[in-house]
Order: structure tokens, then sequence, then C-alpha cells
């Protein structure tokens, strides 16, 4: 039984694709139109619209990635936004309760509350969680912005491919952050593992 952190899905949002460049998943045409569009103003990007196609690529893909390494007896901390809930009919993804993306996923999910959480049909009111792993605590929080510089390490998303791993200074104290969302991490779950080795790599190039 192993234990896995992972973050912001967004399954079933189209315009996630083109908000943080998921070409990976994209159609040769639309990768061809995202390519157009990311080099013109914000008011023409606008005018892209990421195909159904995509999103069910992205969608069979991220569900993929993650059965190949969580096992059914296997353990998930999702640190936050976990799909996209369409009630505005913006043409923005697709209307599908949680339960019906969480029956595809292998292992045992626990949910930390994401700001897109608060519209779609993630029932969970954490909103923090510590960990005693390796002797070593760990406090896992959605966003950055309330990382807790009591613990040494904070585990976060939110801010998707912005960074990986980022020193949180707050008054004379500070943590290192390590994002797990997928955006920089291929797509897949993380372990202990990866992210000690990720933070032993940080810290020498510091």
């Amino acid at each position: 039984m192993k234990m896995w952190f992972t973050s912001d899905y967004h399954l079933g949002h189209a315009n996630i694709l083109k908000y943080c460049g998921r070409t990976l998943f994209m159609t040769k045409e639309d990768k061809e139109k995202y390519n157009y569009y990311i080099t013109v103003s914000e008011e023409e990007q606008k005018k892209f619209r990421v195909s159904d196609e995509s999103l069910n690529n992205m969608n069979l893909g991220l569900i993929r990635r993650w059965n190949e390494r969580v096992k059914k007896d296997d353990t998930v901390i999702f640190l936050g936004d976990f799909c996209f809930k369409n009630s505005q009919n913006r043409g923005e993804g697709e209307n599908i309760k949680a339960i019906s993306w969480e029956e595809q996923l292998n292992g045992k999910i626990i949910f930390i509350k994401g700001n897109h959480d608060r519209n779609n049909t993630v029932k969970t009111r954490i909103h923090s969680l510590q960990l005693r792993i390796d002797g070593h605590y760990l406090n896992c929080v959605h966003d950055p912005l309330y990382a807790d510089t009591n613990y040494e390490i904070n585990l976060t998303g939110h801010v998707h491919n912005n960074w990986a791993i980022k020193r949180i200074k707050k008054g004379f104290s500070f943590t290192d952050c390590v994002n797990c969302g997928i955006d920089v991490w291929n797509f897949y779950p993380i372990n202990i593992n990866e992210i000690n080795q990720a933070l032993s790599i940080w810290k020498r190039q510091k």
C-alpha cells in the first residue's frame, strides 16, 4: 500500500487545456490553434475554443495515468480542484458529478478543498491536513498562500505550471512548498520519494 499526492486535475474543464498549455492532450488542429493564439492578444485568445475531442483526451489521459501508478489499496491525498462544474453552461466543459470521476480512479482519495471545489460536487470539509512521514511533519493545503511556516515542508497545488518548488517567507519564518499539481509532474500523481528527491535537487541548485 502506497501514498500518493496530486492536485488540480480540473476534470471536465475544457479551458484548462489552454490556460495551462496542456498540449499533450490536444488534437493536432487544436494544438495548431493554441500555438497561434498564444502569440496574440488576450482578447484574441478568448476566441480559441478547445474541442470536445481534446477535452475527452485529457479526461481519459489523466484517468489512465492515475491508474498506471495508483493501485486499489493505495491512498491518494488530493490537494484540491478535482473537477469542473459547468453550471453556467458557458461551453467550458462538462457537468459531471465528482463521484462519476472518482469511480473510475483507483485507491482511496482524501480530498482537500480547493478554490474550485466550492462549486463542484466534491464533498469535503478538509482545508488542510497534517501528516508524519519518515519522521518528518508535512502540511498539506491547496493554496500556497495558506502554507504553514510551522512546518518545514508544505505540499500544495493551485499554481498549476507556474513553479514546482518555492520557498515561502512569512515574517521571520519560512517553509518550502512543493507544488503537487499535475502540470509540473507530467500529469502523474507523485510519492514522497519523488518529493524528497525533487527537494534535494532544488536545494543544491539554490
